[in-house]
């Protein structure tokens, strides 16, 4: 026990701090708080999962890391330098994912607790259907900027973590960003930061490639700099070349910047091999030899700015861009830098082309100028102590779990700003399992609506049952007194399926598919209902339960019979609905217990966070490690 929690906890809860055994699923910005405080603490048998390495930009935020480590395992160092704090600790590091088939059923039983530090929604469901299944608490934690949460889950207790269907998730890791991009908006966000190291305030968080002159950012970095192989005469005796000085160098030729930027750095990604290996790998490009995508043709009556441009385009755009923005840095005279404004063209023509070169390395869909501007939202920059005052609040939780009280457990919001009792921190008593959950519910269940003629076999799994629905070795049958099976999670079994259409199969209005995951153990059934269409853009969506579908198509009947009687009335009533929000600040607890029956529908959940009490309100996710946060 360390000697510094003797005289402060309780003997009886010293002891079972000692005997406890808990696993950290993360080991980044609240990660490594959270390990120095639990050693710190008297916790002596931790084990922790991260499958990140350390980047440079880590290092202002996550203090168990230092410059001699960067491209080693976040998981392993934060165990090293854990330790110092106390040595009798025993931590076991893992440098992998938890979402593989390594960590199952079996592993997760073996812990008194879990302690989420996790910054994507995908790991963050797993994790949560695991501790479900082996019966085990959960607390989940996230940051973003100076906003913070903590919360506990216990199964047939509280809320599980997906309860309450979040929103679509607007914090992403600067690793996605920089090495492993899925999404037009990483793609946008990379090319914002390219923006301001070549033109703007420089910042280190902003980095959009590796240095491939610094040892630190090769395969073994951390290794070479102990071994002294850095160059010589730079601040730690390293040599680093800044990007802004590298263009300046080279006096900001586009062809030069294109291939470093679409060719090299992406030929270097291409030698971390182990980010590929369930991954599709990105192509480079070279400015010589650019792909052929779409034509280019400006067809008659689409507004320029809503066609999509062609890879030879995007790269001329680029090129333009570059030079106009050097001239406009110039007139700004020595140490002059620019501000990335949406409504500066040569600003959003550079962030347009770059932005969808990236997204054709990465294999992600092009973009319009228009939608990219409309997707190029604020960055709120992750808050060291932000970080630090939520891993204090979890280990404080998990105290209370261990010496048994689990029902004296809170979730407790980090505010901006005090409330009017000028509290910055607002404890809420935990709420009770939604038993509608498609999770933790007894008989889990969900209704999907979507096109059967249209929708393939592929589709529902990749689409709807991995990403919407959290899976991740799915096997579906279908419920149709054959026990047809549509998609198995044995590679090649069911491959043949893969292209056809639901309806190939039958599936219609009401077929009910029963969907197992091993790996999670767990078990789903699904309801489609056929529908011939949907919203524009929408390929599918999840409903939840069948009743809320039906008593939404009943509302909107009486607001259609509602709207034929009163008229204008009709879209003031729709104005209200939308200024009404989902989410609402809970200021102090006893206010919250006071109103928490009536705005159950209105009450901030993990991932809706917001700044103000404002009746327009940002809404974004809570990220979990040392994320920025994109507001859209």
């Amino acid at each position: 026990m360390a000697a510094s929690m003797v005289g402060i906890l309780d003997e009886n809860v010293r002891e079972k701090v000692a005997n406890s055994k808990v696993l950290v699923v993360g080991a980044g910005g609240i990660g490594c708080e959270l390990l120095k405080n639990l050693v710190l603490t008297g916790f002596v048998d931790i084990e922790t999962i991260d499958l990140d390495t350390i980047d440079v930009s880590n290092l202002n935020r996550q203090f168990l890391f230092r410059k001699e480590h960067v491209g080693k395992s976040k998981a392993q160092v934060a165990k090293e330098s854990a330790l110092r704090f106390n040595p009798d600790a025993k931590i076991i590091a893992y440098h992998d994912s938890v979402m593989t088939t390594d960590y199952g059923l079996g592993f997760f039983k073996k812990f008194d607790v879990v302690l989420n530090a996790l910054d994507n929604r995908a790991a963050r469901n797993h994790v949560n259907r695991m501790c479900l299944a082996a019966d085990k608490p959960l607390i989940e934690s996230g940051t973003a900027g100076y906003l913070g949460q903590v919360s506990v889950i216990k199964k047939g207790l509280t809320e599980c973590y997906e309860c309450i269907p979040k929103p679509p998730q607007k914090t992403f890791p600067g690793c996605t960003i920089r090495n492993t991009p899925s999404e037009p908006i990483h793609c946008v966000v990379w090319a914002k930061h390219l923006f301001n190291q070549l033109f703007g305030e420089e910042d280190p968080d902003q980095d959009v490639s590796p240095d491939t002159e610094d040892p630190e950012l090769t395969a073994k970095a951390g290794q070479n700099a102990l071994d002294g192989e850095a160059k010589a005469g730079g601040t730690g005796g390293l040599h680093r070349v800044s990007t802004r000085a590298w263009v300046e160098e080279i006096k900001y030729e586009p062809k030069k910047l294109f291939n470093k930027m679409f060719r090299d750095d992406i030929k270097y990604l291409l030698s971390m091999e182990a980010l590929w290996k369930k991954r599709r790998a990105p192509t480079p490009l070279d400015w010589d030899n650019l792909p052929n995508t779409v034509d280019g043709a400006r067809p008659q009556g689409v507004i320029q700015d809503q066609r999509q441009w062609s890879m030879q385009e995007c790269a001329d755009v680029f090129a333009r861009s570059i030079d106009a923005l050097k001239g406009d840095l110039a007139g700004q005279g020595d140490g002059g830098m620019l501000v990335w404004d949406k409504d500066d063209d040569s600003a959003m023509d550079f962030v347009a082309a770059a932005a969808n070169i990236r997204a054709q390395i990465f294999g992600i869909a092009f973009k319009t100028r228009f939608d990219i501007k409309s997707m190029a939202g604020n960055i709120i920059p992750a808050i060291a102590m932000t970080n630090a005052i939520i891993a204090g609040l979890i280990v404080m939780e998990c105290l209370k779990i261990l010496s048994g009280n689990i029902e004296k457990c809170n979730s407790i919001y980090l505010n901006r700003q005090p409330n009017p009792r000028k509290k910055l921190l607002i404890p809420c008593a935990l709420d009770k399992p939604n038993p509608k959950c498609y999770v933790c519910a007894p008989k889990p269940e969900v209704t999907v609506v979507l096109n059967t003629e249209k929708i393939t076999v592929k589709t529902l799994e990749e689409k709807v049952l991995k990403v919407a629905l959290g899976m991740v070795a799915p096997d579906v049958e279908i419920e149709d007194g054959k026990g047809t099976i549509l998609i198995s999670s044995e590679e090649g079994e069911t491959e043949e399926n893969n292209e056809k259409l639901l309806s190939n199969f039958n599936i219609g209005n009401h077929t009910i598919l029963k969907c197992d995951d091993f790996l999670q153990n767990y078990e789903l059934n699904v309801i489609i209902v056929h529908q011939e269409k949907l919203e524009e853009d929408q390929e599918f969506v999840v409903v939840g339960d069948i009743s809320e579908l039906q008593a939404k198509a009943g509302a909107e009947a009486d607001e259609k019979t509602a709207g034929e009687e009163n008229g204008g009335d009709k879209e003031k009533s729709k104005e209200i609905v939308v200024e009404e929000d989902d989410l609402m600040i809970i200021d102090d607890v006893e206010e919250s217990q006071q109103t928490k029956n009536e705005v159950a529908s209105r009450k901030r959940k993990m991932d809706e966070v917001e700044e103000s009490p404002s009746s327009k309100k940002k809404r974004f996710e809570v990220g979990g490690d040392d994320n920025d946060v994109v507001v859209l």
